[in-house]
């Protein structure tokens, strides 16, 4: 008779979490491993509770620098090149993407891949093991991340829940710092003097894209981290001058440029508001200002709408 409960109350319980899943078809397929031979895994995917909440959008596998990496299913190759500083490479399967890092490409967006096909080799810089190297592995349906574990024949976990007592409580929902749980926070408090989209530079007056939100206040305000993350950047640019990069995991990254002087080393972890600079003028700038920044995927995007 007990039995029979647990069954009954089973069912439910999992075809509730694959409603929650991405789409049955693709979860049919598998993907090969990326590395030979089969690497360990040093950190699992942790699902985050919203699109720019804290968490770790894939898995990190054991390797050493210039070990090979293979495309784990047939595709499209489409982006190959550098994010926030990460040597980046991904590959569309039908509306399902593989994205790995930090990875030297042996291709080029557009080119079509075989399963198993060389995509380039793992690099020291930029890995999220830093200063040992490892390859970031991650998997996205659209903008929804997913366990990639789940197509490389290590199969979700599906937890049964007893009839007797109270459900398990779901996990709490961290709200990153000042900002909407899930958003990111405004790394200055400052007006706006010039947002993101294309506009005549001040300096050479020619018309194109500003790819950031500049925050006018004075030099020496403290720069927070807009997200929690990780430190990949930190030097200076001829064109951003001091700068800070920050990689929030998902191919997200946030940029603080014109510091007054360099800022958080690399390598550092930091959460929402962490201090990681100070507002300058260096680089190509007319005076004291943040030049904020958000990369996703390797193409600026506008910071408004992500605060």
């Amino acid at each position: 008779m007990n039995t029979h409960r647990l069954r009954l109350v089973a069912l439910p319980v999992m075809a509730a979490a694959a409603a929650l899943s991405p789409p049955a078809a693709a979860e049919e397929s598998s993907w090969s491993w990326p590395l030979e031979p089969r690497p360990s895994v040093v950190r699992a995917y942790e699902a985050p509770t919203g699109p720019y909440a804290a968490g770790h959008r894939g898995v990190d596998q054991a390797a050493a620098p210039g070990a090979i990496v293979r495309a784990v299913d047939g595709g499209v190759v489409a982006f190959a090149g550098r994010v926030a500083g990460v040597e980046v490479v991904s590959v569309d399967h039908d509306g399902v993407r593989s994205t790995y890092q930090p990875v030297g490409a042996d291709v080029v967006k557009g080119d079509r891949v075989a399963r198993g096909a060389v995509l380039g080799r793992v690099l020291l810089a930029g890995g999220h093991c830093f200063p040992v190297a490892c390859l970031h592995l991650g998997r996205r349906h659209g903008r929804a991340y997913a366990d990639p574990l789940a197509l490389l024949g290590r199969a979700a976990a599906v937890r049964l829940v007893t009839p007797y007592g109270p459900p398990p409580a779901p996990p709490p929902t961290p709200a990153l710092g000042r900002g909407t749980p899930g958003g990111l926070v405004h790394p200055v408090d400052g007006p706006i003097s010039s947002p993101f989209g294309m506009r005549v530079h001040p300096v050479s007056g020619e018309l194109r894209l500003h790819d950031g939100t500049d925050f006018a206040v004075p030099c020496g305000t403290p720069v927070r981290s807009a997200a929690a993350g990780r430190v990949v950047g930190s030097g200076y640019d001829p064109a951003y001058g001091n700068r800070v990069v920050v990689e929030h995991g998902g191919g997200l990254s946030t940029t603080y440029n014109h510091l007054i002087r360099p800022g958080t080393a690399a390598g550092t972890s930091v959460e929402a508001g962490t201090v990681v600079g100070s507002v300058g003028s260096t680089g190509f700038s007319t005076g004291c200002h943040l030049h904020f920044m958000v990369v996703d995927e390797g193409h600026p995007v506008d910071p408004t709408s992500m605060l």
